[in-house]
């Protein structure tokens, strides 16, 4: 945000500024020389002026020493941003001027002093905004603790001898870690600092007769460090050290070890400690070592689940501190009162824990970065994160309009006229009513969107007593009724079978999930029956909502935390019931995959699946952010991805906002989407053991490899449950080696990409397995080589494929790798089609392998095909196999493909079925009418094969349905001469 003008100092701060600068002249005139204040432009003293008016602190440094102030302004440091480093280097030089610790207290008192001089003079006149200012001091701090630090362990060890690990043997450095806003990089003007230390492992120093244990060295170096930074002297302080976030706080031990801290943290981690450690950051010490250490304790803050249950302690912590201000009368405390700082942190803490695990782009420190992320990734609206953007800042600003008065850690508003008039003019207003309205707007505005997503679901803020959602049907998940006055209320609340839901219920009560159950998980149950059973009876079947749903409750219990979600979001739970009514497909599947009600929470996205460019988009950014040897994360974020994004396609067909083709379009864009990233990981993994194979021409293939869909996938005609059929073809040289460390030769080496690309889509990990891969119709089939180069591919379809092999390369494209490879396939493809054919010879081949497909596939009763019993009520229909039915109407257009594409090469131009029928009509080569029938029955065979999946039934349906359209597909198949 943009703070209003500069604003003309008021009257009641002109004596301040008279003041000021009087002193200044008077101080300036002492020093021996000419110091340079003559030189002051008229532009220089406006800036002093707006400084005189606003900060005593400033004023009184400048006064103590006005050198400091002069040569701040002939260095020019006031005017301009300092390069990155560039004030730790000027910390780092006076320090290492230092012979004892009392002068190394000095001189980082004195450099404090200084850059909080500039820094304060650089906010006041709005050359620095509230991003710069942070991390000017977050840099100051980070300076003056490292290089105290450096200085003390050089002594420290001269004195007790080097600290060396007990199983390594490597010298060990001390791990300082920064909390809260020092770790985020957004200290404010007079923040203390939250430091933890830490050390790699237990041992004892070398190099001295009487050896110390490392626990020891580094316990008495951490008093040492308080030392030289914490105390108030002549000089001032430097910071004030907090170091009461370590584990057990002010009672536990100053320094402990990295296992010891992971330790604690997995064995009596508490919430709080959680939301603490989100902002942890190595600001000093051993920068690799502290790596591991926050590598370690990540499981501990960001949990791989939907970590609900952080809602709940951030209300209880909220709730806290609520009481506190209300009994300390703080209600003008910008940061802990209503609508204050803090209530924007927890915000946005509360989406950090409940999604960061999965979610790696929230695993950040610095607010206004994880605001954005809450805007890019579509967890809140822009408009809210604007306004919490905005509201911060103003806040921030606040906080720091306060703290430069008097240097004074403070977020209090002040109550006496000059301060508070300080204040506005600082803030760029008229005066402080001006002001005091804007921030209670903000304060207001905060405090709404906190209450959003913090306040608790069974709050009612108009009513007095709270009133639980669903609370009439405790009693009855208690059991304290009858079982007739159990029965009665489900009948009333709309059970058919009412002592069939009341023994789903005893089921689940006394399933061994539940018995195994926690307090905590048990009460989280408890909470969350009564919403579902409230919810279950608004529905026109609660029989089925609750057979289908009570699976899913006892698969999460032990894992309570996904109650916790529902129970938070009332919107989620009743959008679980509506998708498990309408398909026990989907409810089979959030049961099998309890992460995808993730997927529930955002209404908007759910029913809106992205287009294809996003969707790859979205994959690649997700997997940028796992690291590259990290592939079990890799492969489990594929899974995640294509699970969650098929139930957004399901829901939608589901809810009617996404037709059939737009389905299939979905689904496949989604498995290319997946088989690019597939091909870049298997790739990478296999060039990084052999290196890259070489063409003829001796140059890198780079990949030189594609992966060609045929079937569902090349004819963009995927379902729920689709397999892959794929073939894999590579242009590289076969016998030349590859540029690795372990060399093989170019076959080789794509027969292992082409392994580890199948094992990437079909291993079975936590969330099943990407897709299950068909891989015969490569050349020679299942006897064939896994990978064919172009050459050998294009040879075996020029002389040894069957004609079935012929109509299967109709529906066959490239879905991803080298584009010069795929042009080159594409020329194949078209020769190979559009080659002249014995039309007799093809009408028979044609027909043959449709009757074989009948017998060994289609129905019994069906079996025949045209046979009277074809189309008898009682019989069953395969959609797929059976006569009349879709493959009938793919052989058709198969068959057109191949015999006309010869005249007509643009029928070959796509590969699904609607668009060849479409090419047919427009050459004149089938009747408008029958190619429109055609494309008609196709696609409503295949929308009621889709509603079957969504059932989770085979594609056979009863012989009444469809018999009239059976017969015309019929009728088109013997006009076009197959039988």
């Amino acid at each position: 945000m943009s703070l209003p003008a500069l604003a003309p100092v008021p009257a009641i701060l002109l004596p301040l500024v008279s003041r000021a600068e009087q002193s200044l002249r008077g101080a300036v005139a002492a020093l021996e020389g000419d110091p340079g204040l003559a030189d002051w432009s008229t532009e220089r003293w406006a800036e002093f002026a707006r400084v005189g008016a606003a900060s005593d602190f400033v004023i009184e440094q400048s006064l103590r020493d006005p050198l400091m102030l002069l040569e701040l302004v002939r260095s020019g440091e006031l005017d301009r941003p300092f390069a990155p480093g560039e004030l730790c280097a000027q910390i780092a030089a006076a320090v290492q001027a230092a012979e004892s610790e009392d002068q190394l207290g000095r001189v980082l008192r004195r450099q404090r002093t200084r850059q909080q001089v500039r820094i304060i003079w650089r906010d006041l006149t709005r050359q620095a905004d509230l991003v710069q200012t942070c991390r000017d001091l977050s840099d100051l701090a980070d300076a003056c603790i490292d290089q105290a630090y450096q200085w003390l362990y050089l002594r420290h060890t001269q004195q007790f001898g080097v600290p060396t690990g007990g199983r390594s043997g490597e010298p060990q450095q001390m791990v300082i870690l920064g909390m809260g806003k020092l770790g985020a990089v957004e200290l404010n003007l007079s923040s203390d600092i939250d430091l933890i230390f830490a050390y790699p492992e237990g041992g004892e120093t070398v190099g001295v007769k009487r050896p110390l244990d490392n626990q020891e060295f580094f316990i008495r170096l951490g008093q040492r460090l308080i030392k030289a930074l914490d105390p108030m002297t002549v000089d001032g302080f430097v910071f004030r050290v907090d170091m009461r976030l370590r584990p057990y706080g002010s009672a536990g031990a100053l320094v402990l070890s990295f296992n010891a801290l992971e330790q604690y943290y997995q064995d009596q981690g508490r919430d709080w400690e959680r939301y603490a450690m989100i902002k942890a950051r190595v600001v000093a010490g051993d920068q690799a070592a502290g790596a591991q250490l926050l590598d370690m304790l990540r499981p501990f803050v960001y949990r791989r689940y939907l970590d609900f249950s952080a809602i709940e302690a951030l209300r209880t912590m909220k709730q806290l501190i609520q009481q506190e201000v209300r009994r300390k009368g703080m209600a003008d405390n910008i940061k802990l009162g209503s609508g204050g700082i803090r209530e924007v942190e927890f915000i946005a803490q509360a989406f950090q824990l409940i999604h960061g695990g999965r979610d790696l782009s929230l695993q950040q420190r610095p607010l206004l970065k994880v605001l954005g992320t809450l805007e890019g990734q579509g967890y809140l609206p822009p408009a809210v994160i604007s306004e919490l953007r905005e509201g911060y800042e103003f806040l921030r600003y606040t906080e720091h309009a306060i703290q430069a008065i008097a240097d004074r850690q403070t977020q209090m508003l002040p109550d006496n006229p000059q301060d508070q008039a300080r204040i506005a003019f600082m803030l760029g207003f008229a005066d402080w009513n001006a002001f005091h309205e804007q921030l209670m707007h903000w304060r207001g505005r905060v405090d709404w969107h906190f209450r959003q997503v913090i306040a608790d679901p069974d709050e009612d803020e108009g009513a007095e007593s709270e009133v639980v959602v669903g609370g009439e049907w405790l009693p009855l998940w208690e059991e304290a009724q009858d079982e007739e006055a159990a029965c009665r209320q489900l009948q009333e609340g709309g059970f058919v079978d009412a002592p069939k839901a009341l023994r789903a219920l005893a089921g689940l009560r006394g399933s061994p999930q539940l018995r195994a159950m926690q307090r905590l998980g048990r009460e989280r149950l408890d909470a969350f029956i009564p919403r579902l059973l409230a919810q279950a009876v608004e529905h026109a079947n609660p029989d089925l909502v609750l057979e289908r749903v009570l699976p899913l409750v006892e698969a999460v219990a032990r894992r309570s935390a996904y109650l916790v979600l529902l129970t938070e979001n009332p919107g989620a739970l009743r959008r679980l019931l509506t998708l498990c009514a309408a398909s026990p497909w989907i409810a089979e599947q959030i049961t099998r995959f309890p992460l995808l009600l993730d997927e529930l929470l955002n209404e908007g996205r759910l029913f809106k699946p992205p287009l294809a460019p996003e969707l790859a988009a979205e994959l690649r950014e997700r997997l940028t952010r796992i690291p590259e040897d990290d592939l079990e994360q890799q492969m489990e974020a594929l899974r995640h991805f294509k699970l969650a994004h098929r139930l957004r396609v399901a829901a939608s067909e589901i809810a009617g906002s996404l037709p059939l083709m737009k389905v299939s379009d979905y689904l496949t864009w989604l498995a290319e989407a997946i088989l690019e990233q597939v091909l870049a990981l298997a790739w990478r993994q296999t060039v990084s053991k052999h290196g890259a194979p070489l063409r003829t021409d001796g140059t890198l293939c780079d990949p030189g490899f594609i992966i060609v869909g045929y079937g569902k996938v090349g004819g963009i005609e995927l379902g729920h449950g689709s397999d892959l059929d794929l073939v894999f073809i590579h242009d590289g040289d076969p016998q030349a080696e590859t540029d690795g460390p372990k060399p093989i030769d170019g076959a080789q080496f794509f027969t292992r990409l082409g392994q580890r690309i199948i094992h990437l889509l079909t291993t079975q990990t936590n969330s099943g397995q990407l897709y299950e891969v068909d891989m015969r119709l490569r050349p020679s089939g299942a006897s064939g080589l896994l990978v064919s180069s172009l050459g050998a591919f294009a040879r075996y379809q020029e002389n040894e494929a069957w004609t079935w092999e012929h109509q299967a390369l109709v529906r066959a494209r490239v879905l991803v790798g080298s584009q010069d490879v795929g042009q080159a396939f594409e020329k194949v493809r078209a020769a190979v089609l559009g080659k002249k054919r014995d039309l007799p010879k093809l009408r028979q081949e044609v027909s043959e392998m449709r009757a074989k497909m009948r017998d060994n596939l289609g129905s019994r009763l069906t079996a025949a095909g045209t046979a009277a019993n074809a189309f008898e009520a009682t019989a069953p229909f395969d959609l797929k196999q059976d006569a009349g039915g879709i493959v009938d109407i793919e052989f058709m257009v198969q068959y057109a493909a191949l015999a006309w594409s010869e005249e007509h090469p643009s029928l070959l131009r796509y590969t699904d079925n609607i668009r060849i029928l479409e090419g047919l009509e427009q050459v004149g080569l089938m009747p408008a009418s029958d190619a429109s029938l055609l494309r008609e029955v196709y696609k409503a065979y295949r929308s009621a094969a889709h509603r079957q999946a969504l059932q989770n039934e085979a594609g056979i349906i009863t012989g009444d349905q469809f018999v009239t359209e059976r017969r015309e597909v019929l009728r088109i198949w013997r006009e076009l001469g197959l039988s």
